[in-house]
């Protein structure tokens, strides 16, 4: 008895030093410390590991309500800092790792005010690596209800354009994202969504008009452009009022025929026809 109590101080006392270290975690994040935030990060990751009543143990501890909370939350700021920190490895982690307190916790811990923010946040970064099967997984395991939240319903309609290749709602969007955590994912999709968009311009046009291009694609006209266009390999006409895609080629005409040689191709059939038969 006296060791199982001994245990049992030792993760409230484990447990009160990391809400601690958390407390200095959320006021570094909030202040932009990255190499703070990454030590307080590593160093809750590995107090929480002491913690019995996490997945996928689930031991019923007096304080199992705490330990739950508390490691939730330090991954949802895992979760959050990586994507911040534009590590999209390090975010896809992250969340796989929260993702237990978030449906076998349900009931055993009161719900996240971050859960619709972090499970949009996953949502964008599968549509932005184009993995739209495990978009649609992840979105059966989500409740109905949720669907509607702003954070959701955001990454639902951005799929919805995606698949109707309304490209030009997908960078409208992109100036009414629901948090600026969306925003690196966003740059990311906006940046695929132009090079589809030059990609048809260059099939569809021979020449365009910069003022068009420039509207089609949703940049600014100049200096915006001009980079687009560099990397795209555009080059200008002479005036530098529009980008030609292709030269203009005068229609073929009888003189391009080769009328002598399909003359000879066809006597040489006939005479084979005729020595067959």
């Amino acid at each position: 008895f006296e060791g199982h109590s001994d245990g049992r101080f030792s993760v409230m006392a484990d447990l009160a030093s990391a809400k601690k270290t958390l407390d200095g975690l959320v006021k570094a994040y909030a202040a932009g410390d990255a190499a703070k935030t990454a030590s307080l990060i590593g160093t809750l990751k590995v107090a929480i590991t002491a913690f019995p009543a996490l997945p996928p143990l689930f031991e019923q501890t007096p304080t199992a309500t705490d330990e739950l909370t508390l490691a939730r939350e330090v991954l949802e700021h895992a979760t959050l800092f990586a994507v911040s920190q534009q590590d999209d490895a390090a975010a896809e982690r992250n969340f796989n790792q929260l993702r237990p307190y978030y449906s076998d916790c349900a009931g055993m811990i009161p719900p996240s005010p971050r859960q619709a923010l972090l499970t949009g946040l996953n949502l964008l970064r599968l549509l932005v690596q184009n993995r739209i099967a495990e978009f649609h997984t992840e979105l059966e395991l989500i409740p109905p209800e949720a669907h509607t939240d702003t954070h959701v319903a955001f990454c639902l309609d951005l799929e919805s354009s995606l698949m109707e290749g309304a490209y030009n709602k997908i960078l409208a969007a992109s100036t009414a994202i629901p948090t600026p955590d969306y925003a690196h994912f966003m740059t990311m999709l906006n940046a695929t969504v132009r090079d589809e968009i030059a990609a048809c311009m260059e099939r569809a046009y021979k020449h365009l008009n910069t003022n068009d291009a420039a509207r089609l694609l949703s940049v600014k006209h100049g200096k915006e452009l001009d980079e687009f266009a560099n990397e795209r390999g555009w080059v200008k006409r002479g005036d530098g009022t529009a980008f030609v895609f292709r030269e203009e080629t005068a229609p073929p005409n009888a003189k391009d025929i080769p009328s002598m040689q399909l003359i000879n191709q066809t006597l040489l059939y006939a005479k084979e026809l005729e020595r067959i038969v």
